[in-house]
């Protein structure tokens, strides 16, 4: 469905829009903080930039380094063109070692590939561990932010959905007791569980090794309790050496939450004793966006968030308005490269304002990206006739001076003096819920022109 539908409906309920628009802003704020105690900060954000370029240069050789290490440490590496093949292998593995229950660490790679509803038609129990993802899993929804999967439900919301699934209290909406609640129900799955199942932050093409980011420890217990651990890996989450993992890391939690370091960045190299470790890297459409001069360097992303907690149409329309596992700026790029008719609505949802650009801690040029990738859609045919009339309309005005100047004094004449109930028709999408501003008397060509020269 078009992002600006969805987003409407979401905007509808102004309370709750108003709120995800302060709680993102809050979050962005903490990371400006953060920033700002680092002298090297920029320094840090061209290093990662340089790092991740120079390993998406000659990402077929880092990989194949990741898995040779990776399987002298005695690891299980699997590869994966797309989607289905990832969750065929991580089922065959199940299956092998007869598993019924799985624990989830925070993964946006198995979300992309529909990993969970995949094991749950056969019979397999999967819990996701991380609070949010727990939260919107009893939901039966998405995630809507890929650090703050639950970030667009209130507390109270929480409270009558532990009502109903955990036996918690009618009416209750103390945060700390909520969680505690989590926390019991929590562990008995963790106890339970056959098999863990996490994602990987970084892994380390020198090494064979992979890191995981947590501030709830639930990927140490999901890996720690069971005998079976998959790690499913997107292939551009390589590093190549451990030496980079330091800049990362340093960029990683500050970016996403404001917090100077992830409270668990755990290390794996190698199963336990007795236990067996998989990696599955997955494809799924990332070499075609390799190929791409002008995308490529959107597969620098290290799933930070901090371009959703700036972004000011994301922080207005919520997640789910994007219908992508990975939504805001970047997604609004990632998934238009995959299937370009299906989310052909997102990159028009961007304003270009630049801000995702300026926070990104791998400097990745998400605007620019986003404002290519609008004339890449209208190549491949993937506009709606309506949205290609009033980009040619648009077009053929901005190119005739005269009649840019034409069109603006008619429209700020119509805001002056058209009577509300034709300013305001189904035309003016705009006008559906906000008030259009008044019109000025005099265009900005006229006023300059007004100002004396030496000025």
């Amino acid at each position: 469905m078009d992002h600006s539908v969805l987003a409407r409906r979401f905007v509808s309920d102004r309370d709750r829009a108003a709120w995800h628009d302060r709680a993102l802003w809050f979050v962005r704020e903490k990371r400006d903080r953060q920033a700002d105690d680092i002298p090297e900060w920029e320094r840090l954000r061209e290093t990662a930039s340089a790092i991740k370029q120079h390993t998406m240069s000659r990402l077929a050789d880092y990989l194949e380094a990741f898995a040779r290490h990776a399987q002298a440490r005695g690891v299980q590496v699997h590869w994966a063109r797309d989607a289905a093949a990832h969750n065929r292998i991580v089922h065959t593995i199940l299956k092998r070692h007869d598993v019924r229950r799985i624990v989830k660490s925070k993964s946006m790679l198995t979300e992309e590939c529909g990993l969970n509803p995949y094991l749950e038609e056969r019979g397999i129990v999967v819990t996701d561990t991380d609070l949010g993802e727990r939260i919107v899993q009893l939901r039966q929804e998405a995630p809507s932010h890929i650090v703050l999967p639950a970030i667009h439900i209130r507390k109270e919301e929480v409270g009558d959905l532990f009502h109903r699934h955990l036996g918690t209290e009618a009416g209750e909406s103390d945060p700390a007791r909520l969680t505690e609640a989590a926390r019991r129900h929590l562990r008995q799955e963790f106890l339970s569980a056959d098999a863990g199942i996490t994602g990987v932050n970084f892994a380390v093409a020198e090494t064979g090794g992979f890191v995981v980011c947590t501030n709830e420890g639930n990927a140490d217990l999901g890996t720690s309790l069971p005998n079976l651990h998959i790690a499913c890996m997107g292939m551009e989450k390589l590093v190549p050496r451990t030496q980079d993992l330091a800049v990362f890391l340093r960029l990683l939690a500050r970016s996403a939450t404001g917090q100077p370091i992830t409270t668990y960045s755990t290390h794996f190299h190698g199963p336990r004793p007795g236990a067996e470790l998989h990696v599955v890297i997955v494809d799924n459409g990332r070499s075609r966006i390799l190929q791409s001069e002008s995308f490529r360097r959107s597969l620098n992303c290290i799933r930070c968030g901090a371009c959703m907690n700036t972004c000011p149409v994301f922080r207005r329309s919520g997640g789910h308005s994007y219908e992508s596992t990975v939504p805001g700026p970047i997604g609004s790029i990632l998934a238009p490269a995959r299937s370009p008719h299906r989310h052909h609505s997102l990159p028009f949802a961007c304003s270009l304002c630049g801000s995702c650009t300026d926070i990104c801690p791998v400097k990745i040029d998400l605007h620019h990206e986003l404002y290519t990738m609008r004339s890449v859609l209208d190549q491949q045919g993937a506009l709606s006739r309506r949205k290609k009339l009033a980009m040619t309309i648009t077009s053929h005005i901005l190119q005739r001076p005269w009649l840019y100047r034409t069109a603006g004094r008619l429209l700020r004449l119509g805001l002056r003096r058209l009577p509300r109930f034709l300013l305001y028709t189904p035309l003016n999408a705009w006008g559906r819920q906000r008030e259009m501003p008044p019109g000025p008397r005099r265009a900005f060509r006229d006023l300059y022109r007004r100002q004396p020269k030496d000025r």
